[in-house]
């Protein structure tokens, strides 16, 4: 194996195909040979019909800007508030920790301790002006039985906030290897709380969440102040479990798959926590005292394996639950008492990590019933984590930049609302949405590595409006990220149009949906979130003729598909509106085709083949000439040139289909990345175990040299269901691309 070898490289691409593109012309047969010219289009025309306006949502009440805009930080992953004092404690998750003041116009950060193994959460003890005490839980590599660590360390000098790490006490430890929870409070009571996860990565493997006789898939309850039974700690006497036989004495609450951020009301004492679920669910909990939250019998209120033996007290159902066409990764919040925002007040308020958008929540606990709920702001980030300082506002933690940002009021609400179109047709992007042939001005495109959309094919269009033109590789943020190479930054008002059609008979094609990608360019800069993608899917008619806007949460549907061996059923996902900015993120530059390597390759533009960049730059499209030839420029192989080595087809086919999520600051919650721009011994996946669980491989690695049965790359391709990945927007394994990345890893040495 060439542990070097990237599959950005310059190599010959055969130009087949029996279709053509073109402005205003829909893609058919071509019916004499394709001439090949210097480039495909002698002219830009513009194009000025654009309807793509406004939104078809009510705006949301708040936006969220950045409230400490000179302070960043490193995959920051907590946020408290320092007891006594008018500063901020962060925990970094490579294992720093810092302090800063709640005053936004300082800019300093101190750095309290390096612990140098990743941190899953923070905690200062209640009374830490007097004792100096912080609580950090953190996670050592691999699967260990005490592999996740409460860790108590002392700052000596509460003035200059320096900690040694030879002040190390370990409290509290439970096994690693999968979900590991580690969010640790205070209570009113002065007790420590803390979540610890199933302990698996799929399916309650262990099923540890109805069982009393570990701490795995729990929340906890114990009190670090004293000492006993031989422990650096002492369990409450109230504690709900201590009498039963068999049970662990720590549990406070159980049936918890990875309660991922818990908080207690600072008014009422109530425990609240953000759920994340696996399959179809996310979830807001309110934790009582001996509570049972179901899994894995349940997945919120819904049955997931009602078969399994069930704990010894009556599942309770969820506050609110999310399905997964909204939210994929719940963060758990605060319930909100600052004075800034007085229709918060009382409020629970928090988001998800995946599709960055965040909500409200007001519940009556005499009446036991949720009073309100309702979205407060849509995001670009991923919200790791939020933060409530001592007057009772909350912040939100980016993961993606290490920002802290706050609400304010979205100026979009006072403004007349423009009518966003419901139809294709509607939109002005096609002449004849019937013929599927674009406006004047649309730019046919295709890329050398697509997306596996359950064998569907493609039609693409760039839509620039006007006179507006494309920076080339301006979009640099956020760096330093190893791989990640630049992209292009679109005007105000760009659509990237993708028509995806399924051969549902021999020789005949329906089309399914036409998604739309557009680009809204904010003020400020490009740390700061200056730009906004959102997608829209428009799903045609029987009768091919047009068709109509999906609705925000997306839909599936089933069509039928004739073939020589007879017919089969398909499932195709329409996505959410949120689930499109699960993959078209800032980290991956939004616009996952159109960039420099998947676009330099020759496009037939009805009848006349030219290579892409070089069309693109002669029409004047970019804001500048081409810094070099499309020759000397990058380019992303064609995984299904089979001309190209083994090697860098399958590293292309990843780079496509991974590396959106699987890159630094990506999302994916795994630390690995899967960039072609990356030489394999850099991505953090040769024989490194998996994080989120073993599928019952044995001895499983991310990648396991000569070893396809125990990578786990390739076994979650072949899943179709439960652990599959992509985990969304794909219902049938890709076999050509899983014999590639098998033979891949099966040729490593």
């Amino acid at each position: 194996m060439r542990v070097t070898s990237c599959a950005i490289v310059v190599a010959g691409l055969l130009i087949g195909g029996a279709f053509v593109l073109g402005p205003r012309s829909s893609a058919r047969p071509t019916e004499t040979e394709p001439v090949r010219k210097a480039t495909g289009i002698e002219k830009r025309e513009l194009w000025t019909t654009s309807k793509v306006a406004g939104s078809p949502e009510p705006p949301d009440p708040f936006v969220m800007v950045k409230a400490y805009p000179k302070l960043s930080f490193n995959e920051a992953l907590e946020l408290t508030a320092v007891p006594g004092q008018k500063l901020w404690a962060l925990a970094e998750r490579p294992g720093k920790f810092y302090v800063f003041d709640m005053d936004s116009a300082k800019t300093e950060k101190k750095l309290v301790l390096d612990v140098k193994r990743g941190i899953y959460g923070l905690a200062l003890h209640p009374k830490f002006a007097e004792n100096g005490y912080f609580y950090v839980s953190s996670i050592t590599a691999g699967d260990k039985p005490d592999g996740t660590r409460i860790s108590r360390y002392t700052v000596t000098d509460r003035e200059k906030m320096t900690a040694d790490p030879k002040s190390e006490k370990v409290v509290f430890t439970w096994p690693s290897g999968g979900h590991n929870g580690g969010c640790m409070r205070f209570g009113p009571d002065g007790f420590l709380y803390l979540s610890t996860g199933d302990g698996s990565g799929i399916a309650d493997g262990l099923e540890t969440g109805q069982n009393l006789g570990t701490v795995l898939g729990k929340v906890l309850r114990i009190d670090v102040d004293k000492e006993a039974d031989g422990k650096p700690y002492a369990i409450p006497a109230d504690n709900p479990f201590v009498s039963t036989p068999g049970a662990r004495g720590e549990v406070w609450a159980y049936g918890i798959r990875q309660c991922w951020k818990i908080s207690f009301d600072s008014a009422t004492g109530d425990l609240w926590a953000g759920e994340v679920g696996q399959d179809l669910w996310e979830m807001v909990y309110k934790i009582q005292k001996g509570g049972n939250y179901g899994w894995s019998v349940t997945e919120g209120s819904h049955p997931f394996r009602p078969e399994r033996k069930k704990g010894p007290t009556p599942v309770l159902k969820p506050v609110v639950e999310h399905n997964h066409t909204e939210a994929r990764s719940i963060t758990g919040g605060f319930v909100y008492h600052g004075k800034k925002h007085p229709e918060l007040k009382g409020a629970y308020v928090y988001g998800d990590f995946d599709t960055g958008r965040t909500w409200m929540l007001k519940f009556d606990t005499k009446a036991d019933r949720v009073t309100a709920h309702t979205e407060l702001a849509k995001t670009n980030f991923r919200i790791v984590a939020w933060g409530q300082d001592h007057d009772g506002e909350v912040y939100a933690l980016n993961f993606i930049d290490g920002g802290i940002y706050r609400f304010e009021p979205n100026p979009s609400v006072a403004q007349e609302r423009v009518v966003f179109p419901r139809k294709l047709s509607e939109t002005g992007l096609f002449a004849s949405t019937k013929d599927h042939a674009p406006e004047k001005g649309l730019i046919p495109y295709s890329v050398n590595a697509e997306l596996w959309s359950d064998g569907a094919s493609k039609e693409r269009f760039i839509a620039v409006p006007g006179e507006s033109k494309i920076e080339y590789e301006t979009m640099t943020y956020p760096q330093p990220a190893p791989g990640s190479v630049p992209g292009w930054r679109f005007p105000n008002g760009t659509v990237l149009v993708k028509t995806f059609s399924l051969e549902t008979e021999p020789g005949k094609k329906r089309r399914l949906e036409t998604r739309l990608l557009v680009a809204s360019v904010l003020g400020g800069t490009e740390e700061y979130g200056d730009q906004v993608w959102n997608g829209y899917t428009y799903i045609w008619n029987d009768d091919q003729t047009d068709a109509e806007l999906a609705d925000k949460k997306g839909v599936d549907r089933e069509y039928t598909i004739k073939t020589a061996a007879g017919e089969k059923k398909q499932k195709w996902h329409f996505p959410s509106r949120a689930e499109c900015n699960m993959c078209h993120t800032v980290t991956a530059k939004y616009a996952l085709g159109v960039n420099t390597a998947q676009l330099n390759r020759d496009h037939n533009y009805h009848g006349v083949v030219a290579n892409q960049l070089a069309t693109l730059d002669h029409i004047g499209i970019f804001t500048k000439k081409l810094p070099a030839p499309a020759e000397k420029l990058p380019k992303l192989v064609d995984y299904r040139d089979e001309k190209a080595s083994v090697e860098d087809r399958a590293r292309a086919y990843l780079h496509a289909n991974c590396s959106h999520c699987h890159r630094k600051w990506g999302g994916g919650n795994a630390e690995f990345q899967l960039l072609a721009t990356l030489p394999v011994g850099e991505l953090g996946v040769l024989n490194t175990k998996p994080g989120q669980g073993s599928f019952d491989l044995k001895d499983p690695r991310i990648l396991a040299p000569g070893d396809p049965s125990r990578s786990m790359i390739y076994h979650r391709m072949t899943l179709t269901g439960l652990g599959r990945m992509p985990h969304i927007a794909s219902n049938v394994v890709d076999e050509p691309a899983l014999k590639l990345v098998h033979d891949w890893i099966k040729q490593m040495k």
